[in-house]
């Protein structure tokens, strides 16, 4: 990667670190386990439409690795790492057909990350009951999806303008 690729990922994984942390900050809680906003996705899904695979991916997994240690745990991880990693996977193969919107991709990268830590939970628990938990975390990543894409959908110029 070129010096002015790399800073461009550095100050995109700042910025989503920064997000992921005011959001563990603000007691804005859905009352269902294992929900939130998911705000540092912005930074992920305006990097998608702005930079190569290599790099978003790159961005996604500092990220999650960093914020996991400085605020969270190894299960915290792990978890995060199969749902990013799931999610990105599926936004990248949805951008790349161009039948979806931002804010299409943004949900499907929302309903498949929810997806990705159901599948670690059903593996950590041993338990398939967990799995009763699909439509609360498939609305969740429906609707946050939706608000993450629509905001990025209107923040997509600016990027363009200075990216």
């Amino acid at each position: 990667m070129k010096t002015k690729s790399v800073a461009y990922c550095a100050i995109l994984t700042t910025l989503a670190m920064i997000f992921g942390y005011v959001e563990a900050l603000i007691p804005f809680h859905f009352g269902l386990p294992g929900v939130k906003l998911g705000i540092a996705n912005i930074v992920i899904v305006l990097a998608l439409y702005q930079f190569p695979a290599g790099q978003v991916f790159a961005i996604q997994v500092m990220r999650i690795v960093l914020v996991s240690f400085l605020f969270g745990s190894m299960s915290m991880m792990i978890y995060s790492l199969v749902g990013g990693m799931l999610s990105l996977g599926t936004m990248l193969l949805l951008k790349k057909t161009n039948w979806f919107s931002v804010t299409g991709v943004s949900i499907a990268g929302g309903v498949s990350h929810n997806l990705g830590q159901l599948a670690v939970a059903v593996l950590v628990v041993q338990n398939l009951r967990i799995t009763l938990y699909i439509p609360v975390l498939l609305t969740a990543g429906l609707v946050t999806g939706c608000l993450i894409g629509m905001l990025a959908y209107k923040l997509k110029p600016l990027m363009e303008r200075y990216f």
